[in-house]
């Protein structure tokens, strides 16, 4: 097996973060460092992450948190933050990993697992897995701004095109906006871009899943239908 997806199956990390941790020289195999995220993991390798011996997990666990504000959505914070993982702690024994990533203030739905590839499938952009935002402006969004982003804005790192947006029945500082694509702050940065402060920021939607039961900061485990489902997209 290679090294990547061998350290993708410890539930670390996804393949693609593993191999970030391989070229930063933070895995080792047999004590040695300088390695190629391709190396062919042998039997009787030892394969260490900061000094822990690594062994594919058996058991392939899926959960979905309803991830709270001021969170680290990583597996530590080198500045003591709170991470997702911190929220699983003395609950969940196999070690998981986040799919994707919300930044610290957002809210919502985020997945985590030890499935890594799985998680490589739903990150990628050809599988356009669909996610639903709820944001909540610091004003009322015109109706041009409106087209404009459903027509697709070009932001700084290229085009940010969407799949649906529609404001609040009730508020036009409450906004829906649908879209796959996965880029950094995506969602803050095309209101931003038109002048416009995100105060609040909920992901509602996740490949089929909803946060629907479940409290801020809980989580649970999928059932085996919604993990079926998840297996579909990609």
């Amino acid at each position: 097996m290679i090294l990547n997806k061998y350290i993708a199956l410890c539930g670390i990390t996804s393949r693609r973060g593993a191999i970030e941790l391989i070229k930063n020289g933070k895995i080792s195999v047999n004590d040695q460092f300088n390695l190629h995220p391709a190396y062919e993991v042998k039997p009787n390798d030892v394969v260490k992450y900061k000094g822990s011996i690594l062994k594919p997990e058996t058991k392939k666990i899926y959960i979905l948190l309803n991830k709270p504000k001021k969170t680290i959505t990583s597996l530590n914070d080198e500045n003591g933050r709170k991470t997702v993982i911190d929220l699983l702690k003395d609950k969940v024994n196999e070690r998981v990993f986040p799919i994707g990533r919300l930044d610290y203030l957002t809210t919502g739905i985020l997945l985590l697992t030890n499935d890594g590839d799985l998680a490589k499938k739903l990150s990628h952009p050809s599988h356009k897995v669909p996610k639903i935002y709820e944001a909540t402006l610091n004003k009322e969004i015109k109706e041009s701004d409106l087209e404009a982003i459903r027509k697709g804005l070009i932001l700084d790192d290229g085009p940010a095109t969407i799949n649906w947006i529609k404001p609040s029945e009730n508020d036009n500082k409450i906004i829906n906006i649908e879209l796959h694509i996965g880029k950094n702050r995506i969602v803050r940065r095309i209101f931003e871009h038109l002048g416009y402060d995100v105060i609040k920021l909920d992901r509602i939607y996740y490949a089929g899943l909803t946060k629907k039961g479940l409290k801020r900061g809980w989580f649970r485990h999928l059932s085996p239908k919604e993990i079926l489902m998840l297996k579909h997209f990609t």
